[in-house]
């Protein structure tokens, strides 16, 4: 009795599924509600906009996923044209798109500008230049290069050209190495520091990873304090430690040079090397380490003031 009950369940539910098949199976293939726009855009007709499923975008399990029309808009017109010329959703993000750059924008912060590292983006150097998120990110992907640390570099060389060239230098950052991306040092999407970097200045930024020249020292070198890049670039140079230019012609810019034996330091007149003075002629000093033969603490020295020689000329 049991078993004939249980078939005519089965042949009940077996029958309201044929009647309204549409409704128990659903036609949605990746997003929810996402019907409307797939019955045209599937496999056959554009199988790179279901790649949007691999991504954080297309997780169905949660309830801020967006849907293609939160994106692209309604776009009914598009929907429901049955003609040859279709015309085109409310909102599209190609590179050639007619949708206003501004436009294109508000749909990715209508959800991500509550992230707190979005919220400089209004004014910041890429929203006045009309930078789209999509310039940079791609959607309908598995795997979006601006999100990896190995391939963001290419992105960002797309508009900052000279910077691949600098990077590309014997002195450099890891960035080609994959150890380190643009992102570790600047955030694209805005900042109160300079030059979109990720802390309030330049320096304190650099300290993140270079915290044992941070100080404070007893004796400080005031460039250092005021801004690391006044003798070093950071996306790369020809000379060690990306400095601007090797030592002593670095340190020159802003000392006086003086030769290579005691006596010119306190200010006294140079003479020419003799056969009875070898090697004062302070060719020695813009050889080696130049200036660092002897002024090794050039970020800032410890030494007690008592000491011989007198430390705030930088020496150990």
């Amino acid at each position: 009795m049991k078993i004939l009950r249980l078939v005519s369940i089965l042949a009940l539910v077996a029958g309201m599924a044929s009647a309204f098949p549409a409704a128990a199976q659903g036609d949605d293939l990746v997003l929810k509600g996402d019907a409307k726009c797939t019955a045209c855009h599937d496999e056959s007709d554009n199988p790179q906009l279901l790649q949007i499923g691999k991504g954080k975008h297309g997780t169905r399990a949660d309830g801020r996923t967006p849907t293609c029309t939160s994106c692209h808009g309604a776009s009914d017109a598009h929907a429901d044209s049955k003609g040859q010329q279709r015309p085109a959703p409310e909102r599209t993000f190609t590179k050639h798109a007619k949708t206003p750059v501004a436009d294109r924008n508000d749909a990715c912060l209508s959800c991500h500008e509550k992230d707190a590292k979005r919220s400089h983006w209004a004014g910041s150097t890429h929203d006045t230049r009309d930078v789209a998120c999509t310039s940079c990110h791609q959607v309908h992907t598995g795997h979006d290069k601006v999100r990896d640390k190995r391939t963001q570099p290419e992105v960002c060389y797309a508009c900052h050209k000279e910077q691949r060239g600098q990077v590309n230098r014997p002195s450099h950052h890891p960035i080609p190495e994959g150890k380190m991306s643009c992102s570790d040092c600047h955030n694209p999407h805005g900042s109160v520091g300079p030059k979109l970097l990720k802390r309030d200045s330049i320096n304190d930024t650099c300290y993140t990873c270079h915290m044992e020249k941070r100080g404070p020292f007893v004796h400080n070198h005031e460039p250092v304090n005021e801004d690391c890049t006044l003798c070093h670039n950071p996306h790369g140079t020809t000379a060690e430690n990306m400095l601007k230019a090797r030592p002593p012609f670095l340190c020159q810019q802003c000392h006086t040079p003086h030769g290579g034996f005691i006596p010119q330091v306190a200010g006294a007149q140079a003479t020419a090397p003799t056969t009875n003075t070898p090697g004062k002629s302070g060719t020695w000093v813009t050889q080696g380490r130049a200036c660092n033969n002897c002024h090794t603490q050039v970020h800032g020295s410890n030494n007690p003031t008592v000491t011989n020689p007198t430390p705030q000329f930088m020496f150990r």
